[in-house]
């Protein structure tokens, strides 16, 4: 009989990780804000980077599981530089009436929200590495 409290497990280590999934909300809110407003070329051309740009936070977190830990900590500090970049291109979009103030607000709490959340995943991270600690990339 299965413990029913047991976690499924994936194969994948970071499609256990919440900031994984808080990014993939995010890439959805992305693009359904550029569906129902980028009617134009220049929209659409802007939204398609900033599309790129959500799209970075979760890819990097998925290639720096792989990693061993000083390693993964540097993919999601590339993740934080996607989620700035989102944050620059949330306000262009707003100052160019791309964004209504309330789509601005609802990204800035989902940037807000991953910036504090992969924050604390380094710092779990750097933790849990001892200096001189020999480190070994993980297949998953």
């Amino acid at each position: 009989m299965e413990n029913e409290h047991e976690r499924p497990t994936t194969f994948f280590r970071f499609e256990d990780l919440r900031i994984y999934h808080k990014a993939l909300d995010y890439i959805d809110w992305v693009y359904l804000e550029a569906k129902n407003t980028a009617t134009d070329p220049f929209m659409k051309s802007f939204f398609d980077r900033f599309i790129s740009s959500a799209n970075g936070i979760a890819l990097n977190i998925a290639e720096g599981s792989s990693r061993n830990k000083s390693q993964f900590v540097y993919y999601l500090k590339m993740a934080k530089s996607s989620v700035r970049e989102c944050v620059v291109l949330s306000t262009i979009a707003k100052s160019r009436s791309f964004m209504s103030a309330a789509a601005f607000d609802d990204s800035k709490n989902y940037l807000m929200e991953m910036t504090k959340m992969i924050g604390a995943l380094i710092g779990s991270l750097q933790r849990s590495v001892k200096p001189g600690e020999q480190e070994e990339d993980d297949d998953l």
